[in-house]
């Protein structure tokens, strides 16, 4: 009801009362009414407009950032917002004078920048469809033409290019801005739409075209004076850093004028130093951007497919050497092989070799084949004539009728098998060898090629597949999985064998074996870092020493106890080497320690992290110049925090020197990643809770009076939202201590019991202070508050071998706490989760009958069957997972037949009585759909209250904007019923017969 019809009828009401009490005698009583009357209707003026409650169709309009940055100099900040439908905003402000500027973003994401000089700044736009066009053709329709906007920051003068894409700034010189136009009609589209399907006024129907080449018009801007000049046919550009060279590649139809351009931008000058009748592709500079590699692809007479060089230039900046590597001309190069032009070249550090990859390179088949005689003319033809329409062939024929499904799919040979074989040798299962296949053709070999001697050398070979450069690149670093594939395909516990490889001569040697933690090399490319068995360990190159770094650390130790998976001594997390590769950086779950990589022992760098309960991580330092990896610890460095009892969340300052920790910022709030202004201590960042949207705040050096500097969603003021939060702690049945999020209504009011969905998966409470709009991503917890709801998350830990009895445990343990507060009511509790909280959801029903409605989205149901099922997004099997990851058992079902059964909601179905919504999809790649039918199917039996919803084709998650809406909506309405004693909708009351489905989702609509 709004404000004006509230007023309104207060006055109507107010009105009838005076007419039918005892009219006034005189003229002072019916001055006194009036000015009753006059302060009513003040009084209902001042009252604020009624909120609305949040509805699935706000997700819709519901905005998030979509790219943030800061300039050089600190001066200007930016950010790009966006919408589900419509189109976005860029957001441009002035930090001098907190000036904005907008400008329309177009939909979806897209790429913005400043120049180098802090005077330019240029964003992309990609036009919105027209509303209207049909969610069947609108993945296939070209979009309008996307436009390049480009600003001038001193007058705020704008320019518009339409058609423009690929855009890049002349590097530090920042005079010009390169664009490339978007090519015409080069998609390949279908033609016309599909049957029945018809546009708005104004919108023409996709056509085919096929490019001819990859080349497209390069438009080149001189920024001072607008100056344009038009380039053809370029395939790929880039600048040096300085800005004083632009390197084009060419590519024209039927490669006439292909080859590499380089342009002087001081002068002008254009010099070509390639050119021939091939692709050119890959250009990729050396880090100091004198030299660079491009790939070259011609037609070969002796080879399938195109045969590909390497051009190597050194010395660009002032007179271009040439190095060509051609297979053909190097005797050393590996027999049948090819260079890959997927992959590209790259330059070593020194310039003294190209490394590249390598592929199977097949001759052409030259032999003569046979043609078919053609038929003399009057011949009956060898194959009979396809029935008419609507006729069904005779028996015996094999034949099917008109409109039955087609052949399945797989040989397209006539009278081949369409056959796999599924042997128990295979080291990967056949589905996971088919989805692989097309990488699997593909897999280049790492080769380098030393320029000086012209030898090529190869690093990886069918042997010792992975292989990649380590710093410094003297040598290369190699993992084989090969002895321990098959079993890690079975159990999930993989481990490799690691080999050092001489980049100079090839010669492999065996470092370390059967590691299953792996960290790689130093900067200094001549140091290895693994670990096992509780502890870190070195592994020194040069010597062959293997040393243990953390055995003589004092006061702690780097096993992680928080991890409740089936791994025995799981590690603590790495964050990184020391540039001089003299220390790494670890973290024992609280502190960070840098450890001596010599063994001698290590030092606590933020101090009081395990006693107050901080949980310490990163290490960020902001060095645009630096050109070596790593940390530098004699230099300062921001450090993120986390309270992990009181959910607060922050950064500090580390200072060489110093002891702890200076703290920056430390809020009860979510606080997002740190940005700094390459030339100026500005910094920027994000900070969020569960009733504030993200919006980023900007700061200087001492990080006090931050500014915020966006506002995101400022609609939300208008609608009802949640109060706020409250912690809770319980623990699990080992006396684990544990929390849990209540998530307050709208409106919330104390000593009040709320209707309350509980969502679980495993731990949650880190996103107590996480922002979370309208969605129809599944469950949304901000519709639920603003509807009336409480929402409970808590924080579920494991036992090995009973993932289900100790979830069940956790979660009573939690909602004796919750309803313990007085905020949830006990008696209209709701749960909900998806996948393993699907399967926590399914089970907890088995075990306890706290809940009035429960809806679990793509559960585990059977754990027997699940486990040798197929995780058919990878083609792997599902032992891994349950052996050494989210199942947590220590073996298959024969070995703890007992504890898979006990932890499975199908053989506990009789003893539901909690009205249950399913979800689960045919095409579901994650969780098999028949664990959903297995469980439908027992319920239906058992002739308890289930409904199942299948979404057709979709897969563990649901991707088209309809289905998604529509189970959000039909999961509320359930909820609303079973909770809110509103009307049983009608698809929960009585079903919905398959001939009667298009007319019920009409009417839905």
């Amino acid at each position: 009801m709004t404000r004006r019809i509230a007023i309104f009828l207060a006055f109507f009401a107010f009105t009838f009362t005076v007419v039918a009490e005892e009219p006034p005698q005189n003229v002072e009583q019916l001055e006194k009414q009036l000015a009753e009357l006059q302060k009513k209707l003040a009084d209902l003026k001042k009252q604020p407009a009624a909120k609305k409650l949040l509805a699935f169709a706000d997700a819709d309009v519901w905005r998030n950032v979509r790219g943030a940055g800061l300039s050089n100099d600190g001066k200007w900040f930016v950010h790009r917002v966006g919408a589900q439908e419509g189109d976005g905003e860029i957001i441009l402000r002035n930090l001098t004078d907190n000036k904005e500027t907008k400008f329309n973003a177009g939909g979806g994401f897209g790429s913005q920048g400043f120049s180098f000089d802090s005077k330019w700044f240029t964003f992309t736009v990609s036009p919105s469809l027209p509303k209207g066009i049909p969610a069947a053709i609108a993945a296939t329709m070209p979009r309008p033409k996307p436009k390049i906007v480009i600003v001038n920051l001193a007058s705020g003068e704008k320019t518009e290019l339409e058609g423009m894409s690929s855009v890049q700034f002349s590097g530090e010189a920042g005079t010009h801005i390169a664009m490339r136009k978007v090519s015409e009609g080069g998609g390949g589209a279908p033609t016309g739409l599909p049957p029945g399907i018809t546009l708005p006024p104004g919108m023409t129907p996709p056509t085919a075209a096929a490019p001819t080449s990859a080349g497209s018009d390069l438009v080149l801007r001189e920024l001072a004076t607008g100056t344009e000049l038009v380039i053809g046919n370029v395939a790929e550009f880039s600048f040096d850093k300085k800005g004083n060279q632009l390197v084009m590649l060419i590519d024209a139809t039927g490669q006439i004028g292909n080859g590499i351009h380089i342009r002087d931008m001081k002068t002008g000058v254009v010099t070509p130093i390639e050119t021939g009748k091939a692709n050119y592709r890959a250009l990729s500079w050396h880090e100091d951007y004198t030299a660079f590699t491009v790939t070259r692809s011609a037609e070969d007479k002796e080879y399938d497919g195109k045969w590909t060089t390497i051009l190597g230039f050194k010395n660009v900046d002032t007179k271009p050497t040439k190095i060509v590597l051609d297979p053909k001309d190097d005797k050393a190069f590996p027999k049948d092989m090819g260079i890959s032009a997927e992959r590209g070249a790259t330059w070593s550090k020194d310039l003294s070799f190209i490394s590249f990859g390598i592929v199977e390179q097949k001759k052409k088949d030259t032999s003569k084949k046979e043609a078919a005689p053609t038929p003399k003319t009057g011949t009956q033809p060898t194959t009979a004539p396809a029935p008419a329409t609507g006729t069904t062939r005779g028996p015996g024929t094999g034949g099917r009728r008109t409109g039955d499904a087609g052949p399945p799919t797989g040989s397209s040979t006539p009278g081949k098998p369409d056959l796999v074989v599924w042997h128990w040798k295979d080291e990967k299962l056949q589905p996971m060898q088919q989805l692989q296949a097309s990488r699997d053709r593909s897999f280049t070999s790492s080769c380098v090629y030393h320029v000086a001697e012209k030898k090529t050398v190869r690093l990886a070979d069918e042997n010792l597949r992975n292989v990649q450069l380590a710093p410094k690149q003297k040598y290369a670093i190699g993992q084989d999985v090969k002895p321990y594939e098959y079993m890690s395909n079975l159990d999930g516990k993989r481990y490799s064998d690691i080999y050092v490889v001489d980049v100079k001569t090839g010669e492999k040697k065996k470092a370390l074996t059967k590691v299953r933690y792996f960290f790689g090399p130093s900067p200094t490319g001549t140091q290895l870092l693994s670990y096992d068995e509780g502890h870190f360990s070195i592994y020194d190159i040069p010597t062959g020493k293997t040393t243990n770094i953390t055995a003589n650390v004092s006061g702690t130790e780097f096993i992680d106890s928080d991890d409740d998976h089936n791994i025995a001594k799981p590690p603590t997390q790495f964050f990184g080497w020391a540039t001089d590769g003299k220390h790494i950086l670890l973290s024992d779950n609280w502190d960070l320690w840098k450890i001596n990589t010599d063994g001698t022992g290590g030092e606590n760098l933020t101090v009081n992290g395990k006693k107050d309960g901080i949980r310490y991580s990163g290490f960020s330092q902001f060095d645009p110049e630096k050109k070596e990896p790593g940390f530098d610890f004699s230099k300062p460095a921001f450090i993120s925090l986390y309270g992990e009892w009181t959910k607060k969340d922050g950064f500090g300052k580390y200072e060489p020197g110093k002891a702890g920790v200076s703290v920056l910022v430390w809020e009860d709030c979510l606080v997002g990643p740190l940005m700094k202004a390459r030339n100026a201590d500005r910094f920027a960042f994000t900070k969020e809770t569960n009733s504030t949207p993200r919006d980023y705040h900007v700061t200087g050096a001492d990080f006090k009076n931050a500014t915020k500097v966006s506002d995101t969603n400022p609609q939300q003021a208008n609608y009802e939202w949640s109060a706020g939060t409250k912690l809770i702690e319980y623990k699990s049945a080992n006396g684990k201590r544990l929390q849990g999020t209540i998530f307050l209504p709208a409106n919330y009011q104390p000593g009040k019991k709320y209707p309350t969905v509980v969502y679980i998966y495993e731990k949650l409470t880190n996103g107590t202070h996480q922002y979370s709009g309208p969605s129809t991503s599944g469950f949304n917890k901000a519709v639920y508050t603003s509807n009336g709801y409480a929402v409970l998350t808590p924080d579920i830990t494991y036992r090995i071998n009973d993932p289900g009895k100790s979830s069940v445990e956790c979660i009573n343990a939690a909602l004796d706490a919750a309803v313990a507060t007085g905020i949830v009511d006990g008696e209209k509790l709701g749960l909900q989760g998806h996948s393993w909280g699907g399967y926590q959801t399914a089970f907890a029903i088995t075990q306890m009958n706290r809940f009035k409605a429960a809806c679990a989205g793509a559960p585990l149901t059977d754990l027997v069957s699940m486990y040798s099922s197929i995780y058919w997004n990878t083609g792997s099997a599902n032992q891994p997972i349950f052996e050494s990851s989210q199942g947590r058992f220590t073996g298959g079902y024969w070995e703890q037949q007992e504890a898979y059964i006990r932890n499975s909601p199908v053989y506990f179905a009789k003893q539901v009585t909690t009205p249950l919504l399913l979800l689960h999809n045919d095409k579901d790649g994650a969780v098999d759909f028949t664990q959903g039918i297995e469980y439908y199917n027992t319920l239906r039996r058992l002739q308890k209250p289930v409904v199942m919803l299948q979404y057709k084709g979709e897969n563990h998650g649901l991707v088209k904007p309809e289905n998604r809406k529509d189970y959000s909506a039909r999961m509320k309405e359930f909820f609303d019923h079973h909770l809110q004693a509103q009307a049983a909708p009608d698809w929960w009351k009585d079903g919905v017969p398959h001939l009667k489905m298009e007319e019920h989702l009409k009417n839905r609509k």
